[in-house]
């Protein structure tokens, strides 16, 4: 198969998890008109956010499983119809329990059955530009909240929102079963890069002994502490903002500026990876994101939180695509999947924990300080784990051993 068919893949791996990440996280563009209509509580509601946190977590694991078993196109294959299936039935609901279990379950189940296979396979399909590639396909998830959101918010202004999650899961049928269909697996790779990849899976290493292997204690440990650190700052950023006197419709225009600022670190990050390597590359990014963080405490107008916004948003987005670059280099294409599925799995609780302790702080100090505070210790925490990756092993070495 002609290798330029790769790119094929990163464009669907990018629509694909566009797609399913903006439709699970349209549910805050679904929350006022649902309440209005069914008299449901906020909370309740936005528990199914929640559980679409810790069901990615799970399912994320599960999923990356399965593509090292059975390929990635089955997978993204089943997604697809099932979550264009669980936004059609909690359309339907009539009750709040029966939402949360469709929307916040089921969803939350469809959504993961496309990062974490999609960045496994497109890893296995580049040898060179292999950061670039992964940072694109995770640049869906960038281009969510301004594509997928803004539709949702015309479908309900349109129709009502039961008609609007309805159409968002034909829609989800319509673009997302085709672009499963795309998906195949990588050519075989030739001698010298299959011993390279013996390099990077230590000799024949196990799942087991994968996941318990240092190289994957820490990178699983600085996933999770870097969610942590940016996710409740970028969750609460908005009500900040107002508290410090934004306008709300401004405070709402920070979030979209590092959204889009997430896209071009992206880009940025991942080319400087393919040239610098991974590692140099991710610890600069942590870095800056540490030392971003407490500077919002420093700031009250709309122009120096844009300036923030801009750093905050290209140091987060540019990180979260490195972690699956490094697991590939660590581990080879063999058991990808499954490694980088537990990754995510942690990157997901610690995206859970951050919204849950910025909700306890302000609520417990009336100010948003001791999160920043916080968010930025955590931060430089990943930092201090993250200098600590081994080496990656060397074919050399291994034959020595």
């Amino acid at each position: 198969m002609n290798l330029s068919y790769r790119w094929v893949i990163v464009g669907a791996g990018a629509l694909m998890t566009c797609v399913a990440i903006g439709a699970m996280f349209s549910l805050a563009i679904f929350l006022e008109p649902m309440t209005t209509d069914t008299h449901w509580s906020r909370a309740g509601i936005s528990s199914a956010m929640t559980l679409n946190f810790l069901i990615m977590g799970v399912g994320g694991f599960m999923w990356g499983a399965a593509t090292d078993r059975f390929g990635a196109r089955i997978v993204v294959l089943i997604g697809a119809v099932l979550l264009g299936l669980a936004l059609v039935l909690a359309s339907r609901t009539q009750s709040l329990l029966a939402f949360q279990l469709t929307y916040g379950v089921l969803v939350g189940l469809a959504a993961s059955a496309f990062f974490a296979p999609m960045i496994a396979t497109t890893t296995a399909w580049f040898d060179t530009n292999r950061s670039l590639a992964v940072s694109l396909v995770s640049a869906g998830m960038g281009v969510a909240p301004m594509t997928i959101s803004p539709f949702a918010g015309w479908l309900i202004s349109a129709y009502d929102w039961r008609m609007a999650m309805f159409l968002i899961g034909v829609m989800a049928w319509v673009l997302l079963v085709p672009a499963a269909l795309l998906v195949r697996q990588p050519p075989a790779p030739a001698a010298d890069e299959a011993g390279a990849d013996l390099a990077a899976e230590g000799a024949g290493m196990s799942v087991g002994q994968a996941l318990r292997s240092p190289q994957f204690l820490v990178l699983g440990i600085t996933f999770f502490a870097c969610c942590v650190a940016h996710s409740g700052p970028i969750f609460h950023m908005v009500s900040y903002a107002m508290v410090c006197g934004i306008a709300p419709m401004a405070a709402v225009s920070i979030y979209s500026v590092e959204g889009l600022a997430g896209l071009g670190g992206r880009l940025l990050f991942g080319l400087s990876a393919d040239r610098l390597g991974v590692k140099p590359v991710l610890i600069a990014g942590l870095l800056i994101q540490a030392l971003v963080i407490p500077a919002y405490l420093m700031v009250s107008r709309l122009g120096e939180f844009y300036g923030l916004a801009i750093i905050f948003g290209a140091a987060y987005g540019g990180v979260m695509p490195l972690y699956a670059v490094l697991a590939r280099e660590y581990f080879g294409p063999r058991i990808i999947g499954t490694v980088f599925g537990a990754a995510t799995m942690l990157s997901s609780i610690g995206m859970a924990f951050g919204p849950l302790a910025g909700g306890f702080v302000f609520d417990t100090f009336a100010s948003y300080s001791w999160l920043f505070v916080g968010s930025a210790i955590v931060g430089l925490g990943a930092v201090a784990v993250a200098i600590a990756f081994p080496p990656l092993p060397r074919a050399a070495e291994l034959k020595l051993a």
